[in-house]
């Protein structure tokens, strides 16, 4: 029986640290079964900490799986009872006021599967410390508010680890004497001495040791300075590495053009690594990457991989400033660093996009679809997160396991909250906000209030309200009505806001709202907004901002009452609002649109991403009328207008026209449900597709020939756009199940001299029945065999298909893949590849019946669980909605749930989890 208790961290009880770390020096001998660690600490205490009981606070120490050999203050052993180990915390009862500590502790890289603290890779030394990983390497006070300069020498054998590096610069190097400090035979070995000259929490620490190379690339800055970058790779892939660097490299000109930030440091090193927990870790000088964020090249990366490669070596090189130089006070602040650099990454690949189109309507174009693409994102996973067990604020009140909370709520809404500052402020007021931001906190430890009053001082702007997107969970809704007088010339809108109740919060108080809207006329064109607003029965003036961003005639209203009513005088005829210009605010629009107003602003509105969103709106009303029993060829019909003429405007960008064409995803559609049928669902999501693709049969065939390009790759925007459009172009072809269609992807697949278009025809040709199906999933198993990285899209290509008329379930597909020799249940790339695609994205099979997916679930996360506790716990948010399907569904996904739940041993990452979803 389970005795222990989770204990729940909260926020409001944060209190300074008892003792700050002045500098660090450690000292590493690396041995994989068996590493010393040798740790000093200047310390003393914090001034502003004050004890409750007004005594001198105890030293604690937070430590993992560590063998302590040695502990000293000030050159004196001690031994118990002068200190004590409990659990994970080492515990000083009395030190001086100002002291050195000294540790000598034992760890073992090589059994360190959680991949967190000192782990080896392919036998390399590699290290993760954020959130808490640092305490899995030597005694420390693992916190972010405690900032520390350090000094970092490794020791190993030359042999196996000629590359030695650490945070910061390299300062001295040469061979080890004959006899270690503790005496052992240390013949053959070399050392490396880093310094950082930067105060940095542990977070941000990092060692990387074994055999490697360097692509090496000397910049100077807009100062002038020469600074060195590298990426260091495992010899052989040298040649992978030309679009990380040169993504890098526009990364630094960006941030010293846009926001006028440069490279401190004389180095700057990407390091990647095959067994990773995320994408990539901004360590300060020394950012550790998941191999996925750094291999590119045509025959292994698709374009999708090289725009993902561009925004990750853009964020964790954003992070120098953004979460280096200026650091969260604690955990809760997670979003400070984090929702503010994927803005910055967004805004850097929208930049980048535009710069490297040929026109200004190309470069337009090109800013509408990441838009897009990042709206996309959120929508399909943020947007469930706020409506389920795990909903949090973007600064939580409290967690469990820190690890847990690094979630698309913290990341992806957060940077729409960092967006909608912007908006407010517009792009130079942003501007001298993040300038008295740097101003007023570089080299300390902060909080998210921090930086919303640099911005609010910097603009002399109120944003208190503006705060509660920081303290409020959940998704607003606004409700939007209008009503036209003709003989006035008068448009009136009526706004409401609303939140749902989530975990915790079942009020919620208004939020700060910037609406950008527009209203499009009968003739196709905006018109202009000359607005008030109706207050106790009198017009008052609206301190609305025209977005000069935006397209067409753009206004942005502070929506920030329960309800406002908006009026727009000088209309002459009536017109249909386009809300939300640009996803100005992570809200959902409601308002009455039939299909015909839907179809007249995907061909009209003049800004893309409302264009875009009408055809969306279109498809989704489609599958909701077939799942409630209406006709499929009669609902598709409004869709497969209005995509068929958008198909044959040559006016439209190719990447804006794929985009166009891609269905909203089942996940998305089923959160517009009450209640989820899967099965119904995807049936009725597939007759909407099939009756799409039949109604432009004609228009398949002569698109594909059109766009179809026998030249070399180019990866410049507009090549890749005519690629994403050829590719959809031939999905939907596929639909028809025309011979001449499968024929058509079987040629792609067989003469595709790059990754997209070997892919995409791979994944039309897992649309059919035809027997080239399985022959092509063969041939690119085989052609593909030493490539791991490509070889996960062919695993989630597999997890994510869908049934046809006789085939076996995908489970048992995906089970007999578990015993493919590429795949390892210890490689987080391979476990999301395969298993997280099935659960997460193949919501039809995932969710059969007959329960058998929750049974898989429950085995792969008890199994994973044991290995790497944090990969189990993303796993295990596949039942977060269990209460939303239907009631046989629950029951089973319930039992699955308090299977995991009563399993011991469970790790707190998972039981937590679990445990929230359960109590939903």
């Amino acid at each position: 029986m389970r005795t222990d208790q989770p204990v729940t961290i909260q926020r409001v009880d944060y209190t300074p640290p008892a003792f700050l770390v002045e500098d660090v020096r450690l000292e590493f001998d690396l041995d994989p079964d068996d590493t010393v660690v040798r740790a000093a600490l200047r310390m003393r205490r914090n001034p502003a900490h004050r004890p409750p009981d007004g005594k001198p606070a105890p030293l604690v120490l937070n430590g993992e799986r560590l063998s302590l050999v040695d502990l000293r203050v000030d050159g004196r052993t001690l031994a118990a009872p002068a200190f004590r180990i409990e659990g994970d915390v080492l515990t000083v009862p009395q030190v001086p006021d100002r002291f050195e500590l000294a540790t000598v502790s034992r760890i073992a890289p090589a059994a360190n599967t959680s991949l967190s603290g000192l782990y080896v890779s392919n036998d390399n030394f590699f290290t993760q410390c954020e959130a808490e990983g640092f305490r899995r390497i030597t005694w420390f006070p693992d916190r972010p508010d405690v900032m520390a300069r350090y000094t970092v020498t490794l020791r190993a054998p030359r042999e196996r680890c000629p590359v030695l590096l650490s945070n910061g610069n390299l300062v001295a190097s040469g061979d080890c004497e004959a006899a270690g400090p503790d005496g052992a035979d240390r013949r053959g070995w070399h050392w490396a001495t880093w310094e950082d000259p930067f105060p940095k929490p542990s977070y941000l620490f990092a060692v990387v040791a074994g055999r490697l190379v360097a692509t090496e690339r000397r910049l100077r800055t807009r100062s002038g300075r020469e600074v060195l970058l590298q990426v260091w790779v495992e010899p052989g892939n040298e040649d992978r590495t030309g679009h990380a660097m040169e993504s890098l490299v526009r990364a630094i000109r960006w941030d010293e053009e846009r926001f006028g930030l440069e490279l401190d440091l004389d180095r700057f090193m990407i390091v990647a690594v095959g067994d990773f927990n995320m994408g990539a870790m901004e360590n300060k000088g020394l950012n550790i990457f998941n191999s996925k964020y750094v291999f590119a090249n045509p025959r292994i990366a698709t374009d999708q991989d090289f725009a993902a490669i561009e925004s990750v070596v853009g964020h964790e090189y954003f992070h120098n400033w953004t979460g280096n130089r200026v650091t969260c006070r604690d955990w809760f602040q997670l979003t400070l660093k984090e929702g503010l650099t994927v803005f910055r990454d967004q805004e850097f690949s929208a930049d980048v996009l535009a710069a490297r189109s040929p026109t200004p309507a190309a470069a337009a174009s090109a800013r509408a679809v990441k838009r897009i693409e990042d709206v996309r994102v959120l929508r399909a996973a943020q947007f469930p997160e706020d409506a389920g067990p795990m909903a949090h604020p973007i600064r939580p009140d409290s967690y469990q396991e820190i690890n847990n909370f690094y979630t698309v709520t913290v990341y992806e809404k957060g940077a729409e909250v960092i967006r909608m500052l912007q908006t407010l402020v517009g792009r130079d007021g942003f501007r001298r906000g993040m300038d008295l931001y740097f101003r007023r906190h570089d080299g300390h430890a902060v909080t998210c209030d921090d930086f919303v009053a640099a911005i609010a001082d910097a603009n002399g702007v109120a944003l208190a309200q503006f705060g509660r997107w920081y303290s409020q969970a959940g998704t607003p809704r606004v409700r939007a009505s209008g009503r036209f007088d003709a003989q006035a010339r008068r448009y009136v809108l009526e706004l409401e806001q609303r939140c749902p109740p989530s975990p915790g919060q079942a009020i919620k108080a208004p939020f700060h709202i910037p609406l950008a809207l527009g209203l499009v006329g009968p003739d196709g064109r905006d018109c202009e907004l000359r607005v008030a607003e109706e207050r106790d029965g009198a017009l008052r003036p609206v301190a609305a901002r025209a977005d000069r961003d935006a397209h067409g005639h753009t206004l942005v209203l502070e929506v920030t009452e329960p309800r406002h009513v908006f009026v727009f005088d000088g209309i002459d005829a009536e017109p249909i609002p386009s809300l939300a210009r640009n996803f100005s605010a992570p809200v959902v629009i409601e308002f009455d649109y039939d299909d015909a107003q839907l179809a007249f602003l995907a061909a009209h509105d003049s800004d893309p991403f409302n264009r875009w969103e009408a055809a969306q709106r279109l498809a989704v009303n489609g599958v909701l009328a077939i799942v409630a029993g209406a006709d499929p060829v009669q609902r598709s019909a409004p869709l497969a207008a209005a995509l068929g003429r958008l198909l044959e405007d040559a006016s439209l960008d190719p990447a804006y026209r794929d985009q166009l064409f891609v269905l909203p995803s089942e996940g998305f559609i089923a959160e517009q449900l009450a209640v989820v049928d899967p099965e119904a669902l995807r049936h009725a999501r597939n007759a909407l597709r099939r009756g799409v693709a039949q109604a432009l049969a004609a228009q398949w065939a002569p698109s594909y020939a059109a766009l179809d390009d026998a030249g070399p790759y180019s990866p410049e925007p507009a090549a890749a756009g005519r690629r994403a459009l050829k590719n959809t172009v031939l999905a939907w072809w596929v639909e028809t199940q025309s011979p001449a269609a499968v024929a058509a992807a079987e040629a792609q697949f067989a003469r595709a001299a790059n990754m997209t278009d070997r892919a995409g025809a791979l994944h039309a040709l897992l649309r059919t029945t035809a027997p080239q199906r399985e022959a092509a999933l063969a041939r690119f198993a085989q052609d593909f065999a030493a490539e791991p990285l490509v070889l996960d899209k062919w695993f989630s290509m597999q997890a994510t298909m869908h049934r046809h008329a006789g085939d076996p379930p995908v489970l048992s597909r995906v089970r007999a893949l578990l015993g493919h020799p590429a795949f390892s249940v210890r490689n987080p790339n391979r476990v999301r590849a395969l298993v997280g695609s099935f659960c997460n994205g193949n919501l039809a099979e995932f969710h059969a019946a007959d329960g058998s997916g929750y049974a898989f679930w429950r085995e792969q996360v008890l199994a994973i669980d044991a290995i790497n506790p944090q990969v189990a716990a993303r796993l295990a948010r596949a039942l977060d909605r269990w209460r939303k399907f239907t009631p046989e569904r629950q029951a089973a996904m319930r039992a699955a749930l308090e299977q995991v739940a009563a399993h011991e041993p469970l790790s707190a990452d998972v039981r937590e989890i679990v445990g929230k979803a359960l109590a939903s």
